[in-house]
């Protein structure tokens, strides 16, 4: 609830989609550091010391992939899987790099297009029934959009993969990654840092996007420790419809931010609601906030590289295509995917100081490739 009183109330959405992409994780550039200028007794309370040790263990970046035990078996070749789309930019980056690990064991990817929405979606796993590969992985969808095909699926011994969806392993669904218990620590990551860098003094609003349920997690972990460890700090949330992203987005943060000028920090569920919102503050005038989002991406590791954006959760993109990849390798060898569903997924807190490439989405641990394929026995 708001703490500000006047609020706009929130629309309400149907849940159509959830991502990947998250579906997708980007962390804060300028300001990365906790604010010097913090009153004595901002510094010594416990919340903010708190806050400033979940910061550093976060901003670390990992150096090993979450999976260590060897396939065991040589991997057959051929396999044929089909790689349903979300229908924004991350579920296409996951399904490029489950392409190039899948094209190191010689299996052929098809990657089918939606448009997010449950009939799109819904065709893409008609075309996937008709495939009959040997698997489907997808990203983004509760399985009530596909339960139909779904159970189709089942009935054909087709394994189905998902990630960054709101949904639980079983009846069909053979493999989750980043569902829900596991994208609350986003919330948490991004909390550490605007504690932090506020000296416990922050203002802060939250833009959501209540279409991808996924993120729920990450916003009600966002405010439970938000309030924990910035006690008195001033929290709004605004949820924002998806239509609303790619178009007019950036002027609703700027209406927001003039209506409401005591805010000091903005922070976005998606990196790409912040899309055009830096230049869009600039034009209006308005200095002084602090961005961080959740998810990053390719634009907004620029904008961080660049001063415009002060930090990002990055998500693990490269190290969950991959590791679908090494989960199907044992199951077409006869041995349990277990060891990938257990398997805790690296994950970043970004900023300028830690940033480790602009040039587009970056693997959190640096040689998982080479990591994987010793699993797999190509190395």
């Amino acid at each position: 609830m708001s703490s500000r009183p006047g609020r706009a109330a929130r629309r309400a959405l149907t849940a159509i989609t959830t991502l990947t992409a998250l579906l997708t994780l980007a962390a804060c550039g300028g300001g990365t550091t906790p604010a010097a200028d913090a009153t004595q007794a901002a510094a010594d309370s416990p919340g903010l010391t708190a806050a400033r040790a979940a910061f550093q263990k976060y901003s670390e970046r990992p150096d090993s992939i979450p999976v260590t035990k060897p396939v065991g078996k040589k991997i057959p070749k051929g396999k044929r899987i089909d790689f349903i789309l979300c229908g924004v930019q991350s579920c296409k980056d996951l399904a490029d790099f489950f392409t190039a690990a899948a094209g190191q064991l010689g299996w052929k990817v098809k990657q089918i297009a939606t448009q997010g929405t449950p009939e799109s979606v819904q065709a893409a796993y008609e075309q996937a029934v008709r495939d009959q590969p040997d698997a489907v992985v997808a990203s983004g969808f509760p399985r009530a959009v596909y339960a139909k095909q779904l159970a189709q699926l089942k009935k054909a011994h087709i394994p189905v993969i998902q990630s960054n969806a709101d949904d639980v392993v079983g009846r069909g669904v053979s493999l989750l990654k980043n569902g829900p218990k596991d994208v609350g620590v986003q919330g948490a990551m991004i909390a550490s840092w605007v504690v932090s860098s506020s000296g416990a003094k922050a203002d802060t609003v939250y833009f959501d996007l209540p279409a991808y349920t996924i993120l729920k997690p990450v916003k009600d972990t966002f405010a439970a420790k938000y309030k924990q460890w910035c006690d008195g700090c001033a929290l709004d949330d605004v949820d924002v419809p998806i239509t609303a992203v790619g178009k007019d987005m950036p002027d609703r943060v700027v209406s927001y931010l003039r209506s409401h000028p005591k805010v000091t920090h903005v922070v976005f569920s998606l990196g790409l609601l912040n899309v055009g919102v830096p230049a869009a503050l600039k034009t209006a005038g308005i200095t002084g906030k602090h961005i961080v989002v959740n998810v990053g991406d390719a634009q907004n590791y620029q904008y961080i590289q660049s001063g415009l954006t002060d930090g990002a959760m990055a998500l693990n993109s490269h190290e969950t295509a991959w590791l679908q990849v090494d989960a199907l390798a044992r199951h077409f060898t006869g041995r349990s995917m277990a060891v990938d569903q257990k398997a805790v997924l690296p994950n970043m807190l970004v900023t300028k100081d830690n940033l480790p490439s602009a040039d587009g989405d970056f693997p959190i641990v640096e040689d998982y490739q080479t990591q994987f394929k010793a699993l797999w026995g190509l190395n």
